[in-house]
C-alpha cells in the first residue's frame, strides 16, 4: 500500500473519531451527528490525501507534521464558517492531521514484489 492510500485510510478512520467528539464537546449536536460523522470522514480523507502526496515528495517529519496540522486544522476552520463552535471543531481537526502527519512519514510501505 502507498502511501497517500495509506494516509488517506488512516485520516478516514481518524475522522470518524473526530465527528464522534462532537458529542462530548457539544452533545446538543447529537441529532446531527450522523452528518458531523461523515463530514469529518470526508475531512480526514482530503487531509489523508494531501499528507501522502506530500510524503511521497519529501522525506522530512517535521514538514509531514507541519502540512498535516495546517491541512486537518484549516479545512476544520472551513467548517467553523457561520459556525459557534470554532475550538471544538478546529482542536480535533488539528490532532487529525497531526496524527496523520507523523503515521504517514514513520509508515515504510512494503515491497509489492513476491520472490519467484
Amino acid at each position: 500500500m502507498n502511501k497517500p492510500v495509506f494516509a488517506m485510510l488512516l485520516g478516514g478512520v481518524l475522522g470518524v473519531f473526530d465527528g464522534l467528539t462532537a458529542l462530548i464537546s457539544a452533545p446538543e449536536t447529537a441529532p446531527d451527528i450522523v452528518g458531523i460523522v461523515i463530514g469529518s470522514t470526508v475531512k480526514g480523507v482530503i487531509a489523508g490525501l494531501v499528507v501522502g502526496l506530500v510524503a511521497q515528495r519529501t522525506q522530512s517529519l517535521t514538514v509531514g507534521i507541519g502540512v498535516g496540522l495546517a491541512v486537518g486544522a484549516g479545512l476544520a476552520a472551513l467548517v467553523t464558517i457561520g459556525n459557534p463552535y470554532f475550538w471544538e471543531i478546529v482542536l480535533p481537526g488539528a490532532v487529525v492531521g497531526v496524527i496523520v502527519g507523523y503515521a504517514t512519514f514513520k509508515y515504510t510501505p512494503r515491497n509489492t514484489r513476491r520472490a519467484v
